[in-house]
């Protein structure tokens, strides 16, 4: 410090040098700005997770628990007889063995229809980027028109069409049904994540003599798991929690979970088991949250590499 500073007590400027040595000021981590959007986000998420919230207290409660008690109020016996009885017991229709059998047709269902779709999605946007042919942008234009149209405009025709292939009621007719109306938005995303990568490869694997399906397996695929995990997110959780596929074309011995969650609910035999309702929802929904949770980062950044490009 100069003998002037000492002098009059005032502090001589810095110079940038010894700013930049020193390093930036911290910024203080509750800022007005962040308060705000923190505020927002807990608010909304308190807003979508207080039905989960009451749903799973419910099913812990017993029936006079229910009646007289808050539904708000945290169970004051907690157990999982409920749990038990929708997995094993629950009425759906005529028949009383709960939603077992409809979990094990809605896993019949959603595997191969999920693998069927988005192998043919993925086959269909590298062949529409990449080994173009004539006619192909009027097919891709007729291929997403068709994703926009009501499924219920469908639902006649594909009931001629699988009765006719012999096949209605049967859980081959909802995987059938189930690849047919996943293709159309999937190969949009193959599509537009596969235009998304570098040219440059696959000229040079044409250079060097690879053929389409050899450029497919060992060059797209590899690079291709953002895309793969978002239309597996989409389809799991799409064709789980269909509801109408399944009531028209799977038959009634063949009704998936869904259809069988309904028939719970909306049983006229004796008195409503709202703990044994509330059990059977959650249990339904189960699978398709723990999709969400295992493959959420995944799922925001394929989307992202997926639809910029068109």
């Amino acid at each position: 410090m100069s003998q002037t500073s000492v002098l009059t007590g005032v502090t001589p400027p810095q110079t940038a040098a010894q700013v930049e040595a020193r390093g930036a000021r911290p910024k203080p981590f509750f800022t007005p700005r962040k308060i705000i959007i923190y505020s927002i986000l807990v608010m909304f998420s308190l807003y979508y997770l207080f039905p989960l919230y009451v749903m799973f207290t419910t099913s812990l409660k017993s029936m006079p628990e229910i009646r007289f008690g808050n539904i708000f109020a945290l169970p004051q016996a907690p157990n999982f007889d409920a749990w038990v009885r929708a997995w094993t017991s629950a009425c759906t229709g005529l028949t009383c063995q709960g939603l077992a059998p409809g979990f094990w047709n809605s896993v019949k269902i959603t595997i191969p229809s999920t693998i069927v779709s988005i192998f043919i999605a993925a086959v269909n946007g590298y062949a529409l980027i990449n080994w173009r042919f004539k006619g192909s942008e009027i097919f891709f234009a007729v291929l997403i028109f068709g994703s926009f149209i009501p499924y219920q405009v469908f639902l006649y025709p594909m009931v001629m069409i699988t009765r006719e292939l012999g096949i209605f009621g049967t859980l081959q007719a909802v995987i059938i049904v189930h690849t047919v109306f996943g293709m159309p938005i999937l190969t949009l995303l193959f599509r537009n994540y596969f235009a998304s990568l570098p040219q440059e490869l696959f000229k040079a694997a044409r250079v060097d003599g690879a053929g389409f399906w050899r450029i497919f397996f060992e060059i797209m695929l590899p690079m291709s798991l953002p895309i793969f995990v978002v239309a597996l997110i989409l389809q799991i959780t799409g064709i789980w929690n269909d509801f109408l596929f399944g009531v028209v074309f799977a038959g009634t011995q063949n009704y998936p979970m869904t259809v069988q969650l309904n028939n719970i609910v909306n049983s006229a035999q004796g008195t409503p088991e709202y703990n044994v309702n509330m059990a059977a929802t959650v249990l339904t929904g189960l699978v398709p949250l723990a999709v969400y949770f295992i493959s959420g980062k995944w799922f925001v950044r394929g989307v992202a590499a997926g639809a910029v490009k068109g």
